[in-house]
């Protein structure tokens, strides 16, 4: 039986001298691009492939200065902030996986000053709450230990007040003048995440389910062509939604992206597909 994380295991040795000589963001790049990636779960650090997208991504990209990322796992209002202090314990906010799981650690440098940028580009009327100890929850600690596995970059959790398309779109509008400080911005969920109905064909085979390939090609043309509109009106508009979202948390963070981005109608650029269990993978990137 293969031990937990051995794709992980392999990846390191040849992935942090990479890292290491990765060329940090100046102003002379211009705002890096807001993300919207799938951030799959513990068995992430088993998926070679999937380790290898999510890092030659970041290999594609300057180095950040920091990063701030807005997870489906941390739904509250009013806004809220992670921890800023260095080397905050993680949430292992999940069950039922490998003792190795929960023994991973992701020691991120101090991020008070990322702290008040976010908060000062908030409006009076909405206050941020800045917690003392909460720490990364899996949404964002399992792809970023993946994608800058040093724990060299300054991260900060944003909470995700309401699954309202407008208002997050507003919220990253608010979050785009950090791009062009070095800042990615990072709305972390999942393309299509029915788990109450995988079977064990998904689990064996990966066989995607028509529920699953329908909602995904649906996002992926509507976001080709930059319409927003249409993935906001998802509940009328997308096919296989109560299957593809029994709950719409881990559909919702893309409207931070787009909110983030120069221009939220604009097409992006795909950069990870294929699936996962049956579950979409889809993640892109926006000017």
């Amino acid at each position: 039986m293969t031990e937990p994380a051995a794709a992980f295991d392999r990846f390191l040795p040849k992935a942090l001298p990479l890292a290491r000589a990765q060329r940090e963001w100046t102003p002379a790049d211009g705002p890096l691009p807001s993300i919207y990636l799938g951030h799959g779960a513990p068995p992430l650090f088993d998926d070679e492939l999937w380790i290898d997208q999510l890092f030659a991504w970041a290999q594609s990209l300057p180095r950040p200065k920091n990063i701030l990322i807005v997870s489906a796992h941390w739904e509250a209002a009013p806004l809220s902030l992670s921890s800023a202090a260095a080397n905050t314990p993680l949430v292992y906010d999940f069950s039922g996986f490998a003792r190795r799981y929960f023994e991973m650690t992701y020691e991120t440098p101090d991020a008070t000053e990322l702290s008040r940028r976010v908060t000062a580009a908030m409006p009076d009327s909405e206050p941020v709450h800045r917690h003392a100890r909460r720490g990364l929850d899996h949404g964002a600690w399992v792809p970023l230990k993946v994608m800058y596995p040093l724990g060299d970059i300054p991260v900060l959790q944003l909470s995700m007040p309401t699954h309202d398309p407008e208002r997050l779109l507003e919220l990253g509008k608010r979050l785009r003048s950090l791009r062009a400080e070095g800042t990615l911005v990072i709305g972390s969920g999942f393309m299509t995440h029915g788990l109450p109905y995988l079977t064990r064909e998904m689990w064996t085979g990966n066989v995607v389910p028509g529920w699953s390939s329908d909602f995904d090609a649906w996002a992926a043309e509507a976001l080709d062509r930059g319409d927003v509109d249409t993935l906001a009106d998802y509940r009328n508009k997308a096919p296989g939604l109560p299957y593809a979202h029994p709950t719409v948390e881990h559909y919702v963070p893309l409207f931070v992206t787009l909110g983030a981005a120069d221009r939220a109608d604009a097409p992006v650029r795909t950069t990870i597909d294929g699936y996962l269990i049956g579950l979409s993978k889809r993640s892109f990137e926006a000017a």
